[in-house]
């Protein structure tokens, strides 16, 4: 299937994470410029040698989502070229296991910077370009928690939710103007921060990683863990011209792993 992206300009948060290489990486080898933002460097750079081995075209950034006041500064130094964001997609880091009773207000405010403003900070960055164009593509990454929220990561659980509500607002706000606002939600994909977790619930439950993997593989009808790719698929296809008509939803990659409805 031809998206219809070709020659269009993405910029990919988080993407020297897995999820966030998997979808810089898949919109490049359909002909998107990628602008690739993360606050590790070696990470972003093995991304960009990815998209480079395609045949793609990117530029890396050092970008910390809980510095917002660079966030201007940042986008003005970006080569000609990629400075016309047509393809937002919001990757951003998961805050650490927690109960979500007894936090501190700092905490709480530490990762709403991180999690939560700056992603509506940046978006609000890019979005009138996108509507002077009458096309753009806001993509924004959640968690499973926001359907079901999942024990003991109740900072991710609420401050994710939030995200739910602002894309489900934005998306009538500016659809007159042919931009787009989805949410997606991965199920146990298999990156690092699936690893992190299954060893931080190992340690709490006194097994081992491999153990709690299995128990959450016996709870997904397909019986195994989500590939990178396979939630770049659907990323790529929700920042296509093909998804034209789609906005507000909230799409599930998690192999039929929530029951709800």
């Amino acid at each position: 299937m031809n998206l219809g992206i070709e020659g269009r300009t993405a910029l990919v948060l988080g993407a020297g994470g897995g999820l966030g290489r998997a979808i810089a990486t898949r919109l490049a080898e359909n002909g998107v410029r990628c602008v690739l933002g993360d606050v590790h460097g070696p990470s972003v750079e093995e991304t960009a040698g990815s998209i480079a081995a395609v045949g793609g075209k990117s530029h890396s950034l050092i970008w910390n989502l809980g510095e917002s006041d660079a966030f201007d500064a940042l986008y003005e130094k970006l080569p000609s070229g990629f400075q016309d964001i047509d393809i937002l997609v919001n990757n951003t880091g998961g805050p650490p296991p927690t109960l979500v009773s007894g936090q501190s207000a700092d905490i709480w405010e530490k990762h709403f910077r991180e999690m939560v403003l700056s992603v509506v900070q940046l978006t609000d960055r890019l979005l009138p370009g996108m509507r002077s164009r009458k096309w753009g593509r806001v993509v924004t990454s959640a968690s499973s928690g926001v359907i079901a929220p999942i024990p003991n990561l109740g900072l991710s659980n609420s401050l994710r939710s939030t995200l739910v509500g602002w894309s489900k607002t934005l998306a009538r706000e500016v659809a007159p103007d042919g931009v787009t606002c989805n949410i997606i939600v991965p199920g146990r994909i298999a990156t690092r921060r699936i690893v992190e977790l299954d060893e931080a619930k190992a340690k709490r439950e006194g097994t081992t990683a491999e153990a709690v993997a299995a128990a959450s593989t016996a709870t997904i009808p397909m019986k195994r863990y989500g590939k990178p790719e396979e939630y770049a698929d659907c990323v790529a296809f929700l920042a296509s011209e093909r998804a034209s008509y789609i906005t507000g939803s909230v799409v599930r990659v998690d192999g039929g792993m929530l029951a709800n409805v």
